[in-house]
């Protein structure tokens, strides 16, 4: 038999097992809760965490026999004035009080008003200070400054009134409204009331804003995306009563279902994209348009509608009057929209399985700016997505789904329309001289078509977390870009195999473990707006964790099928956490109430060590057999001395060697060697065992079988499940998984007993990365080296040569500066 590497590493010992006082029974080293450590809490039920069942929201975790929402119908005229950029309209809200309870007056948000000088955003602000502790402005900074002197942003609201045109009245608290119902509004009845406003759009760059208007500086032309631009009924929830908090630019929000009939006035040579459906294409489309757009039900591939041609063409040129594109969209909780003369429009049908939805057509706007990528990856990736999201959750039931180029990178979704970034570098004159003959007309980078096909997938699966699940985001941002990203990225695994391509190259828990170590982590269940690190916490984590979940505590089959429960019951209503940890759970049948804790109300992160492992093999207690064993193990475990190896090589001769009569009985009879008296010791315990004793005793024996104590330490402090691989002597691989329950007695160390046939080589802790150890150094045993690459260092003179310096040539002034563009 090989000998086991372990016998070169670690302490190996007898288990001796027979004796007066000693179990026959092989344990392994029970692990008890220390005092001072919370072990008990890791394992603590959620219940005094979670809002309790009620008849809004049962114990399983499904919308309970009482459960009500709101409901909010908008009828609305906008127009834009591209000369002021600048948006008025007007809206006809009828809202239904579906609650038992009576509402004396409604919250409207006004989200625009983020942007006044004097709102909670603005006025919240901090300096900005660098790394070194220096104070800093940056451009970006004063930019927006200058912005907010120019000109005045925020609702200037002229009406507000009731069905019959008597005014209301209304408070106006930052970025929300209070209107003053004329009677209290009970229980199922409804109120019809109207707004008239107006605004200022605002530079998107300029002011990071969700919505606005990009200017193209070199062609003097602009596109317009409206979102978060018409005064919206908040939502009135059994959970939290009236969502009114502020917006400060990050916590999005949570809106009411309704029904919309919008019609958007833009001058007559843009064209519009928009959440629902075209009602009056033969007014604003020509009749090849509408041709195209039939064509592309049953195209196989994207199908343009307006070509780069024609949209080069349309923006070379400002046609006068307007055109009104009138858009219904139904059950709904939002609604946005795109408008300009520089689109290219493509499309192409999705058809599905699906009775009251079987046809979809999946559609992209952008400018010349973004192609050719665009035209290439943008509809076909609107597409992938929602194959793999209903697959996972429930098939998309609404007849558009959008994308919309609208800026350079990140994106923002509403109800089938989504605002999507990326776009190639241009090529610049410069570039060309320095390339090839014969080269393309477009390059770009490996960064940008992927970060394209992710946000495009990202943004069109937000339409079903949360436009159609409507979680909370403004209280609990996880809740939709955590679960979103986490199908996002088995989309983005399903679109090609070659994960390296991505930027990240490499597995979500590998992103995330940087963060999960660091010092800025809050939990995930932290309000979004006291977020500091958001990406990570609000996207990255939650979707680790899921992954987590799906692949290493429940498994796939489990997962999906409660994962799919729990959108099926949330469709169209209005989740919290625990109605989605309590579906988990209740649909899968497993206790998730730990998983929960660490992974979403701790700072805990996952850190297992594999600290320690001790072979055994069971003795006989046989003297004669086991004393020569352990003269083999001593000489293992005790190696002879040096100096006594170069003592006999040299020749030297020991006294006893030397001198005759110094030898006696011990000289022939060393320690190992086994007594007659202890012969009766064993034969005397063999006779004390009861017979199934024995039979335990002479099998265990007769396999001869490796027994391993296994230390694991939890360095993180969040208990995980343990993948376990090991390795043996004759090549054979095994792998194993334990539990997180593993840990309930003791969070923060354990010992795993392992027996075997034959002897380990290694131990391996998660070999295949599905658990977010952040630390992989100490998930082996023995520990393995860990590759890298190392470049040769040069140092670098800095040494300031003034003397030299002013000797250079001066450059012309075309070459040093350029003309300042006017502002926009």
């Amino acid at each position: 038999m090989l000998r086991s590497n372990f016998q070169n590493l670690l302490i190996t010992l007898i288990v001796v097992v027979v004796g007066a006082s000693v179990s026959p029974q092989i344990w392994g080293n029970q692990a008890t809760v220390k005092p001072g450590t919370n072990n008990a809490d890791k394992f603590r039920q959620l219940g005094h965490l979670l809002r309790d069942p009620n008849v809004y929201r049962s114990a399983g975790g499904e919308p309970g026999p009482n459960y009500w929402q709101q409901n909010a119908d908008y009828k609305i005229r906008a127009e834009l004035d591209e000369d002021n950029r600048r948006v008025s309209a007007s809206a006809t809200i009828t809202y239904t009080n579906s609650s038992p309870h009576t509402l004396r007056y409604i919250w409207v948000q006004l989200d625009q008003n983020r942007f006044r000088p004097d709102s909670l955003d603005n006025l919240s602000r901090t300096a900005s200070v660098s790394e070194e502790g220096g104070d800093q402005l940056s451009f970006g900074q004063m930019r927006r400054h200058q912005a907010l002197q120019d000109k005045q942003y925020g609702y200037d609201l002229t009406t507000v009134a009731d069905g019959r045109g008597a005014l209301l009245p209304y408070t106006v608290v930052d970025t929300m409204m209070r209107i003053d119902l004329p009677t209290p509004l009970r229980a199922g009845a409804d109120f019809k009331f109207r707004i008239d406003w107006a605004f200022n759009i605002v530079e998107a760059d300029v002011m990071n804003s969700r919505g606005g208007y990009e200017w193209f500086e070199e062609t003097d032309t602009y596109q317009y995306f409206l979102a978060q631009w018409f005064p919206r009924v908040a939502s009135f929830t059994d959970y939290t009563s009236w969502a009114h908090k502020p917006f400060l630019g990050r916590g999005e929000f949570t809106l009411e279902f309704g029904d919309y009939d919008v019609t958007l006035v833009v001058p007559a040579d843009h064209i519009v994209s928009s959440t629902g459906v075209l009602m009056n294409p033969d007014d604003v489309l020509t009749a090849v348009q509408r041709e195209r757009l039939k064509e592309a039900e049953d195209a196989d591939t994207p199908v343009f509608v307006v070509t780069p041609d024609e949209a080069l063409e349309n923006e070379k040129s400002r046609a006068t009057g307007t055109k009104a594109w009138r858009f219904v969209a139904k059950n709904v909780r939002d609604f946005a929209w795109a408008s300009s003369r520089k689109y290219i429009w493509d499309a192409q049908g999705h058809r599905q399985e699906d009775k009251e939805q079987p046809l979809v057509m999946a559609m992209s706007f952008y400018p010349n700016e973004g192609e050719p990528i665009w035209s290439q990856y943008s509809t076909q990736s609107v597409i992938h997505t929602m194959e793999v999201y209903s697959r996972f959750s429930f098939a998309y039931p609404y007849p558009t789904a959008q994308s919309v180029n609208t800026w350079d990178r990140g994106g923002m979704e509403y109800p089938m329309i989504t605002f999507n970034g990326y776009r190639p570098d241009p090529i610049t004159a410069e570039d060309r001289e320095s390339m090839v003959e014969g080269a393309p007309d477009e390059t770009w980078a490996r960064a940008i078509k992927y970060r394209l096909i992710g946000v495009i997938i990202h943004e069109i699966g937000h339409i079903y977390f949360p436009m159609i699940v409507n979680s909370d985001e403004r209280q609990w941002t996880w809740m939709d870009e955590g679960i979103n990203t986490f199908l996002e990225y088995l989309a983005e695994l399903e679109w090609e195999e070659n994960y390296m391509q991505y930027d990240t190259h490499m597995s979500i828990l590998d992103q995330i473990a940087s963060y999960m170590k660091g010092d800025g982590q809050v939990p995930i269940m932290t309000q979004s707006d006291s977020v500091l690190q958001f990406g990570p916490n609000a996207y990255t984590k939650p979707a680790a964790a899921l992954v987590v979940l799906r692949e290493t505590v429940l498994g796939r089959e489990l997962f999906d099928y409660a994962f799919r429960e729990y959108a099926r019951r949330w469709k169209f209503k209005r989740p919290t956490p625990a109605d989605f940890f309590r579906t988990m759970e209740d649909a899968s049948g497993v206790d998730l109430d730990w998983f929960w804790r660490g992974w979403f109300y701790s700072t805990d992160h996952v850190d297992v060590d594999i600290a320690a492992i001790r072979e055994y093999r069971v003795s006989s207690g046989d003297p004669d057999r086991e004393l020569a064993a352990q003269r083999k193990l001593d000489e293992i475990l005790y190696r002879e001395p040096l100096e006594q190896i170069r003592n006999r090589e040299e020749g030297l001769k020991t006294r006893i060697e030397r001198v005759e009569g110094l030898e006696d009985f011990y000289n022939s009879h060393d320690k190992y060697t086994p007594s007659n008296k202890q012969r009766n010791e064993y034969a005397t315990k063999l006779k004390d065992l009861e017979p199934w004793e024995r039979r335990v005793l002479a099998r265990a024996v007769k396999e001869n079988q490796y027994v391993y104590f296994i230390d694991f330490k939890n360095v993180g402090g969040l208990v995980s499940p343990l993948p376990l691989r090991f390795e043996y002597a004759s090549g054979d691989i095994e792998e194993m998984m334990i539990p997180a329950e593993i840990w309930r007695r003791n969070g923060e160390q354990i010992t795993r007993l392992h027996i075997a046939s034959e002897p380990l080589v290694s131990v391996d802790l998660d070999p295949r990365q599905q658990t977010g150890d952040v630390d992989r150094s100490n998930n082996s045993f023995p520990r393995k080296m860990v590759p890298s690459r190392l470049e040769l260092y040069k140092r670098e003179n800095t040494t300031r040569d003034l003397m030299r310096d002013m000797l250079s040539k001066l450059k012309s002034q075309e070459d040093t500066s350029k003309q300042v563009p006017k502002a926009p």
